[in-house]
């Protein structure tokens, strides 16, 4: 270690010791990933064998049976439009014939999701109850989310190596602030009359939190959630740099050849999942959907209850 500090190096005529950062952080990573590398491989197999055994099954079906399920779903979360909305944009993916990698894309976006949301959903509550959790993750998704995100492919190569995992790795780290601090806003920003009410009659921080603090913030939360997975769409484009597959596959390959035509066509396949994706998240949270309904139920019921018990 100490021959990385090298103090007679100076920067530039300023005057200023050279300070080798990326030595130390490259050495403090080297300690992780050896130390804990028997979690690295249990983690590696197991992001990509979820991540391969729903990219095939996916990718199982004939693509127009899997779109109208896909057309099916907007209709049954959203409504008729949402339905009429899904059938042109499932039209072009296939027509493009990148149905398969836009699967593969699909795949990877929504394992890093469900990952990131187990993470940040619950973190995002226990910052809520408890301002020192708060005060101690802010800098650290401040950290994951103002870090270029071509950056966070380095340290997902050098533990998972090329593939799937490491493409998950990345888009997790580049996806997972948003769900914390719009979980931690959504139950602050809850009715604190209902939580006392809560109280009153006799519910333990555990059903106060279950039966009308999560209910009642499911909005900002589902905000939360839309935000992970279109970060992660996002990032699962530079997945492909990692050699994740998919449409960022496409991408990688367009840039290495200067191929204008395969670039814009991967873009826009992703461009049509967001948008699918985006107005299916978005109406879950909404009161209009069935989701949003039988989401919201629970707590609108408590504070109907709370309200006539107060009165």
């Amino acid at each position: 270690m100490s021959e990385n500090i090298i103090l007679a190096q100076e920067t530039d005529g300023a005057g200023v010791p050279r300070v080798p950062y990326g030595s130390w952080l490259e050495d403090a990573f080297d300690w992780l990933t050896s130390t804990f590398s028997a979690v690295v491989d249990g983690a590696d197999a197991a992001l990509s064998t979820v991540s391969g055994g729903l990219a095939d099954l996916l990718a199982g079906p004939d693509a127009l049976v899997l779109a109208l399920i896909f057309v099916l779903v907007g209709w049954l979360l959203r409504d008729w439009k949402m339905a009429l909305l899904a059938i042109p944009l499932m039209v072009f993916i296939i027509s493009a014939d990148q149905w398969e990698n836009a699967m593969e894309t699909l795949a990877l976006v929504a394992v890093a999701a469900v990952v990131a949301l187990i993470i940040g959903i619950p973190l995002g509550v226990l910052a809520a109850k408890n301002s020192m959790v708060s005060n101690a993750v802010r800098p650290v998704m401040d950290l994951m989310q103002t870090m270029p995100a071509l950056v966070w492919l380095i340290p997902a190569m050098a533990m998972f190596g090329l593939g799937m995992a490491a493409g998950i790795f990345a888009t997790v780290i580049f996806a997972l602030p948003p769900g914390v601090r719009l979980t931690e806003l959504a139950i602050r920003q809850v009715d604190q009359e209902v939580v006392e009410a809560g109280h009153a009659f006799g519910s333990t921080p555990w059903q106060i939190l279950m039966r009308i603090q999560l209910p009642l913030a499911t909005k900002t939360i589902m905000a939360g959630v839309n935000q992970v997975i279109m970060l992660a769409l996002s990032m699962a484009v530079f997945g492909g740099f990692v050699g994740a597959g998919g449409l960022g596959n496409e991408v990688s390959r367009a840039i290495n050849t200067l191929d204008l035509g395969l670039g814009l066509e991967a873009g826009l396949c992703v461009v049509m999942l967001a948008i699918y994706l985006d107005r299916v998240t978005a109406s879950i949270g909404s009161g209009g959907s069935l989701a949003g309904r039988l989401l919201r139920t629970k707590g609108m019921g408590f504070r109907k209850a709370t309200g006539l018990a107060s009165a």
